[in-house]
């Protein structure tokens, strides 16, 4: 693992094993993931028989941006996807493009409840576009975010007898 930081995020990403038989290729990724754009592009693995992107190639990618943006703006913490919801709007009949953006207001109020709460449960929207610029698949994407080593409180599972 030690060669892998040899290479960029964005080249670690392309290649990361889940990613690589999509051939995705990063259009913009900052150091802090502050802003990403990901081509993921139309091909024979990707495109379902009606001829349009398969919604879980975009599901596969779209998973962990959000995520991985908040590791980086949260070192020191975990962080994992704990709901992601994908609308498609409109078949994706071209190469889409993944926009991710994180705002400075995002930042500082999640900061501002783990200041308070000591965790946090953001939501980010972004989306895939195609190449008219058309939104074709809005995401919603809830992150958790837990200072390391965090234990959350005891819960119990309520079930329901048949008689």
């Amino acid at each position: 693992m030690q060669l892998l930081k040899f290479f960029s995020p964005a080249t670690r990403l392309r290649y990361y094993p889940p990613f690589w038989l999509m051939r995705l290729k990063i259009l913009q990724m900052d150091p802090l993931w502050r802003t990403v754009r990901i081509k993921l592009p139309l091909t024979r693995l990707s495109k379902n028989p009606g001829g349009g992107m398969f919604g879980g190639f975009q599901a596969s990618l779209a998973d962990p941006v959000a995520a991985l943006a908040c590791l980086k703006s949260f070192p020191g913490c975990e962080v994992w996807t704990r709901y992601l919801q994908l609308n498609f709007i409109r078949e994706g009949r071209t190469d889409l493009e993944l926009r991710f953006e994180f705002s400075d207001e995002q930042l500082a109020d999640i900061r501002q409840e783990i200041k308070q709460k000591g965790r946090s449960n953001p939501v980010f929207e972004y989306g895939f576009y195609d190449l008219h610029d058309n939104l074709c698949t809005e995401i919603r994407c809830r992150v958790a975010i837990r200072p390391e080593g965090y234990v959350p409180p005891a819960r119990k599972i309520v079930t329901t007898q048949r008689v």
